[in-house]
């Protein structure tokens, strides 16, 4: 059936990137189902941001700058901070800095899965829509999780009280800016924004990929790993 395929198409961008993002963690791998909770937490908060957008566009307008930066992703890495703040930082099963990225992964990955099914199902979707979808805003909330995330991690494990703090003001206001930014390229650069949000994309695709080799390269448990490996 047509909606199969339409449904497979849109979820399985989101759970490719979150199964990547899962098996780079290198030495102590988080439990399922706290990956799958924090992923159905992320599709939960749609709907509350879906509302909370819909006010704010009719108090606001439309103003491309205030669109881009307040209304879309302000809002939305709001709720997905507040999630991984008050869900998962202070639980025992956050023990390394890489299960920051794991979890900030989940929970936009979550996001962005319900809302590219959404998109696949009101919009009328082709198959090549889809994939620049997965290119792009599913990959693109992959990115700005792996940001909130890396600086979650930062600051979860900083025995510095000022730096703990810096740490999560950057986790939280850095992915807004890039998030903004790439909604104000795709808004305001209508016929040309393609020349201006692929080096963006790949840029931060680098910069990601670095932040997961740091927070892996900080696991204290990748020590052990090496011992037990020594004894084998």
């Amino acid at each position: 059936m047509m909606w199969i395929s339409v449904l497979t198409a849109a979820v399985a961008p989101g759970i490719a990137l979150l199964t990547y993002l899962y098996l780079k963690d290198k030495y102590d791998t988080e439990p399922i189902h706290m990956v799958v909770r924090m992923f159905l937490l992320g599709v939960l908060i749609v709907l509350p941001i879906m509302v909370v957008q819909r006010g704010l566009q009719l108090w606001w307008g439309d103003n491309p700058v205030v669109f881009s930066f307040i209304q879309s992703a302000g809002v939305e890495e709001f709720m997905k901070w507040f999630v991984l703040y008050h869900f998962i930082y202070n639980h025992t099963e956050f023990d390394e800095p890489y299960d920051g990225i794991v979890y900030a992964g989940s929970i936009s990955l979550g996001f962005a899965t319900l809302e590219n099914v959404m998109y696949a199902f009101l919009v009328p979707a082709s198959f090549g829509s889809l994939v620049m979808r997965a290119l792009l805003p599913v990959s693109g909330h992959a990115l700005f999780g792996i940001m909130m995330g890396y600086y979650v991690g930062k600051a979860k494990f900083e025995s510095n009280g000022k730096k703990r703090r810096n740490y999560i003001i950057v986790s939280f206001l850095l992915p807004i800016m890039l998030h903004g930014s790439y909604d104000w390229i795709m808004i305001t650069m209508r016929s040309s924004w393609i020349w201006f949000i692929i080096p963006f994309m790949a840029v931060l695709w680098v910069v990601g990929l670095r932040k997961m080799q740091r927070a892996n390269s900080r696991s204290p448990f990748r020590f052990l790993k090496r011992d037990e490996e020594v004894k084998l």
